[in-house]
């Protein structure tokens, strides 16, 4: 089913999935897991916005970016699970191109937003631990809000960036060698020059690592001098409340390093079962692990 005569992406009209496995009669068995852990997400996540939304206690700038972290987690697995279960059912894994991009947006868009959420979500902490005076005039409802808008603009304007450049590429095959669409794999098939997407990829990559980074490093650098020159009860309260966020911070970061292994390396050696698993990391752990990290932590979500 691969292609072999070159083929611009405008005319390319599907992609073949080859990461997939022959499941057998355990196809129903995975796609029941999957389905239930597909439903908890949502539950839980939306659960938590409706919370935020309707509860007046909770109209301060952290809960709205916690509120845009839960509607990220809906949107980032709601690309992923329902295609996902249909792959799972399905004896043909192929995609339709246009579809194809449209994962690659909702995806790509979903790990952007989800880094920059957790850079400001560190900024918002520094303030309210290092500058607790001034933090309710330096970080208002109003400006908390403008951060969030900027944050999916930002986003979704880089990945329809990426995409647009891919577009325009000449294939000579259509084979992903993936669960899922990356736009990386695409590059990969191109009989074409490349530079143009190598040059912007990287220069996209170190924006997306740096932008959000810097703002980290400074403020837990920042809540660090601090912790060490105060007092006991000081430090207490400064971890309590940076805790769920260096908890979700963490796991994001194991989520991306995996999906690199997966992308960028020759993971034929690993058995079937753990590629399956280190694939979906990203897409199960985050969303279902941040509702519980900032839902048992906080204690007015509590």
């Amino acid at each position: 089913m691969e292609m072999t005569v070159n083929s611009t992406l405008s005319s390319l009209s599907y992609f073949i999935l080859e990461a997939y496995i022959d499941l057998g009669t355990l196809q129903y068995f995975y796609f029941a897991i999957t389905l239930t852990v597909y439903t908890a997400i949502v539950v839980v996540n939306i659960l938590l916005i409706v919370l935020i939304c309707l509860n007046r206690t909770l109209r301060e700038p952290m809960y709205m970016f916690l509120c845009s972290l839960f509607m990220n987690e809906v949107y980032g697995s709601s690309s992923l699970f329902p295609f996902l279960l249909v792959q799972i059912l399905s004896d043909i894994h192929a995609v339709a191109a246009p579809f194809c991009f449209l994962q690659i947006f909702c995806f790509y868009s979903y790990v952007n937003i989800e880094f920059c959420n957790l850079a400001i979500m560190s900024y918002d902490r520094y303030l309210a631990i290092c500058c607790p005076l001034k933090y309710n005039s330096v970080m208002t409802f109003s400006r908390a809000g403008l951060f969030v808008v900027l944050i999916w603009l930002y986003s979704s304007v880089r990945c329809i960036i990426n995409i647009c450049l891919s577009l325009r590429l000449t294939l000579c095959g259509n084979v992903l060698s993936s669960l899922f669409c990356h736009n990386y794999l695409i590059v990969k098939l191109a009989c074409v020059d490349t530079e143009l997407n190598n040059i912007f990829g990287l220069f996209s990559t170190t924006l997306s690592v740096l932008v959000p980074l810097l703002p980290i490093i400074y403020s837990y650098a920042k809540i660090l001098s601090i912790c060490f020159s105060a007092s006991s009860k000081m430090r207490q309260k400064a971890a309590s409340t940076c805790m769920p966020h260096l908890a979700s911070l963490l796991n994001f970061a194991f989520g991306c390093l995996f999906e690199i292994l997966q992308t960028r390396f020759d993971m034929t050696s690993v058995p079937n079962a753990l590629r399956f698993f280190l694939s979906l990391y990203f897409g199960i752990l985050q969303p279902l692990l941040n509702p519980i990290i900032f839902g048992m932590r906080m204690s007015k979500i509590r």
